[in-house]
């Protein structure tokens, strides 16, 4: 049979040197060492797989060393060094407080702990997952560890601090170990890489190390599963596939296809994803932190926050070069909000699925409006409204679409009149807007009409008459919504141009709810009764000011009979009763 040891056992810390992204505990531990104060009780805290358990071990190692060195290693030489390495140390003691956590297993060590050291100067006691112990374990154990004998030390080890009760934490020195940062874990898995013979690059490492989540031991755990899957000469793709982890591609092909405006590319992309397996929500978390990544590429000073190899970097450095930082926002808010209304969605899919649309659509909202050519009388009706974010053409194309020059014999011929369904082929792709206002004519953005419209002073005789029709059109479908609408005392608020509409409601949850599902669409019908572009709607929680305060006991109930019922006060004062 053969003598392998897993990496996370053959490569353990066994020095404060190899102890890994713990710099601070480890000169900390060595400075007390050095000058001769060490506590009688210690608590070491923090994530799995961080090095607690081996920096006790190594902490007690040295403490018992004949020579340490200058820099307060263990020698790894000396009879207390060469029978801690082999198993047979007697002067440190391991306990596992989940499989020992009675009264009785602490009274074992507490009669254990009056036996001096046999090598050595001091006896270890290391307890691994010490909030395991019984709340009776943990009384038991208080007064040994507050007064234990001159030559014993108590080390506590445990991920859960907040269960250890508040009268051992007092009796500790606490440390708190940090999880272990990408390029540490990337750095360390290369050194053991390349003592182990194995080819692997920098991504896969970078892979590895984030599905660590922080954890060295996790790392070595995965390393070795990746090496007994590829062998020898890892490959990325191949760890994508043995980790089932998310391809950055998907995320770069999708923020392409948002760019470009090209949604059908996007679900397909989307439909790829589902058909391996992956799953929808984790696909939805994926992009957004692409999306972050953007964001940090993006902007200088930023650097330290991007966990990424180099070549990963530069990639995501030329795609953020194409995306406007307002571009990224909005995103973010698209994919947060996507996540967030995920699990209470009816089809998740569908859920999904508009948000990716929603997301192509971004770079196609109209900014500003390019004025065009004056036109003949008869197609002076449509104006065409052009998005400033729509992509360029190449100037072939650009020649292409010109209209041919007419010969002189030509006869000229007649301009077809313009029907609201018809549109030229650049008006159907130019904006979104456009392509929702589908059967009406467009009004030009920044054209006198449209610039009046925005700026004209409503009254709110006006709007409440609109509000009401409305309210009254929606009565068959959302009766209760519409009694709402009614009895709302709704205001305007703001100058000519920048009013704003505020919607009344009883409590939170209405407001909430009709944020949520009915906000947009008052917006939209409102604006169209109202003949404006746009108007916005504030929905707020008031309290009824006038409402009768509640009487409860029954002398205050009488009290307000009598003032408000003159015969009643007569009947108290003729017959003498006492309220």
């Amino acid at each position: 049979m053969s003598d392998y040891v897993v990496s996370a056992r053959k490569y353990r810390p066994d020095s404060f040197e190899t102890l890994l992204g713990q710099d601070n505990i480890a000169r900390t531990l060595k400075n007390s060492i050095l000058r001769g104060q060490l506590a009688h009780a210690y608590l070491f805290c923090g994530p799995r797989g961080v090095g607690k358990t081996s920096a006790a071990r190594i902490f007690a190692k040295t403490i018992n060393c004949s020579n340490p060195g200058p820099d307060m290693e263990p020698c790894g030489e000396c009879e207390s060094c060469r029978s801690f390495q082999e198993g047979r140390s007697y002067c440190i003691h391991e306990l596992d407080a989940a499989s020992n956590n009675g009264v009785e297993d602490i009274k074992t060590l507490m009669e254990q702990v009056q036996i001096p050291p046999q090598v050595g100067r001091w006896s270890v006691y290391i307890i691994d997952e010490v909030h395991m112990l019984s709340q009776a374990a943990f009384n038991a154990f208080l007064k040994t560890l507050e007064e234990p004998p001159a030559h014993a030390i108590f080390i506590l080890a445990t991920t859960e601090k907040h269960k250890i009760i508040p009268t051992i934490l007092s009796r500790c020195q606490t440390y708190d170990f940090n999880r272990i940062g990408i390029p540490d874990m990337v750095k360390n898995l290369r050194g053991i890489a390349a003592k182990e013979g194995i080819a692997i690059d920098d991504e896969s490492l970078h892979l590895i190390a984030m599905k660590a989540d922080g954890a060295m031991r996790d790392a070595l755990t995965i390393f070795d599963q990746t090496v007994a899957f590829c062998g020898n000469d890892i490959k990325y793709a191949d760890v994508m596939r043995n980790l089932n982890i998310l391809d950055y591609e998907y995320s770069f092909r999708l923020v392409d296809a948002f760019l470009a405006g090209d949604y059908a590319t996007a679900l397909l992309i989307f439909n790829e994803v589902l058909a391996k397996g992956f799953n929808a929500l984790h696909f939805v978390s994926a992009l957004s932190s692409h999306l972050r990544d953007l964001l940090v590429s993006s902007t200088a000073g930023l650097e330290s926050l991007l966990d990424l190899p180099e070549s990963l970097k530069k990639r995501y450095s030329e795609q953020a070069a194409r995306c406007s930082v307002k571009f990224i926002y909005d995103a973010l808010g698209i994919t947060a909000a996507c996540e967030a209304g995920y699990r209470t969605s009816s089809n998740q899919r569908l859920h999904i699925e508009y948000a990716l649309m929603r997301l192509s659509f971004l770079a196609l909202a109209p900014s500003t409006s390019v004025a065009r050519p004056a036109a003949p009388a008869q197609t002076a009706a449509a104006p065409t409204t052009v998005a400033a974010s729509a992509p360029a053409k190449p100037a072939a194309a650009q020649t292409a679409a010109q209209p041919a020059p007419v010969a002189a014999d030509a006869k000229p011929t007649s301009p077809e009149p313009a029907t609201p369904r018809r549109r030229s082929r650049a008006a159907s792709a130019l904006s979104l807007d456009a392509l929702t206002s589908e059967g009406t004519p467009a009004t030009e953005v920044g054209s006198p009409e449209e610039s009046e419209k925005q700026t004209r002073t409503l009254e709110l005789e006006e709007v409440r008459q609109k509000w009401d029709e409305l309210a009254e059109s929606i009565k068959a479908n959302s009766p209760r919504i519409s009694a709402v609408m009614k009895k709302s005392a709704i205001r305007l608020t703001g100058e000519a141009g920048q009013q704003q509409l505020e919607f009344p409601v009883e409590n939170e949850a209405t407001k909430n709810w009709l944020e949520r599902n009915r906000l947009h669409f008052f917006e939209t019908n409102l604006a169209e009764r109202l003949g404006m572009r746009t108007i916005s709607i504030l929905i707020t929680v008031t309290q009824d000011e006038e409402a009768p305060e509640m009487k409860f006991l029954p002398k205050d109930k009488a009290e307000e009979l009598i003032s408000r019922n003159e015969e009643v006060r007569d009947l108290v004062v003729d017959l003498g009763l006492d309220v």
